[in-house]
């Protein structure tokens, strides 16, 4: 069969067939008509929305935490589904490969979620409660500072420095939350002071 068609003829099918495949393509065939009939409920629904920022490096990434749970009141809470905050100015939504794994990572068998101690000459760590690794990590503290600060140097300048002990602070805070954290450092005379952004 001879199919001859002038330019002109040839233009308007093809403009027929793009607008068409455009119709189809934005849901207007008879596959998503009948998709849109019956509506199934979208899984987020019944989710409670928690923002937060990403645990990984310094960028301090933000994100969307669904879970079926209130974690914002402390409930126990079963995590659905984690993704970017298109609200959060350091990332628009957007995620490296570990921030958009983050829902393995939280969910992960082998993740540390309560303080753990290993006694010494002991090769197992047990789980103690907060409130005795808090006073154990304070007492420690307080006994190397004791044993270790330096009031004046040799020539007598009073100096007031705790080298023996040093603090690694998070970036992913606010400027309010990191001049709070350096003023506590600075107020025990800990020299070794940094951050996670450097590191």
């Amino acid at each position: 069969m001879n199919l001859d068609l002038s330019r002109r003829s040839f233009l308007k099918l093809a403009g027929a067939g793009v607008a068409a495949t455009s119709l189809g393509a934005m849901g207007f065939g008879e596959a998503e008509a009948a998709e849109i009939a019956h509506v199934r409920p979208f899984k987020l629904t019944n989710t409670t929305e928690t923002r937060n920022t990403c645990p990984y490096c310094s960028v301090a990434c933000g994100i969307i935490i669904y879970s079926k749970g209130d974690l914002r009141k402390g409930e126990k809470a079963d995590i659905i589904h984690i993704e970017g905050d298109v609200d959060h100015p350091t990332n628009r939504g957007t995620l490296c490969p570990k921030g958009a794994a983050l829902k393995d990572f939280v969910r992960s068998p082998t993740r540390l979620q309560y303080p753990m101690h290993r006694k010494p000459g002991s090769d197992t760590f047990e789980r103690i409660s907060w409130n005795d690794a808090f006073d154990r990590i304070a007492r420690l503290m307080k006994d190397d500072r004791d044993a270790n600060f330096v009031a004046e140097n040799m020539a007598g300048v009073p100096v007031n420095r705790w080298t023996t002990t040093g603090m690694l602070a998070a970036s992913a805070t606010s400027n309010e939350t990191a001049w709070a954290t350096f003023k506590f450092a600075k107020s025990l005379g800990i020299a070794g002071f940094d951050n996670q952004a450097r590191v």
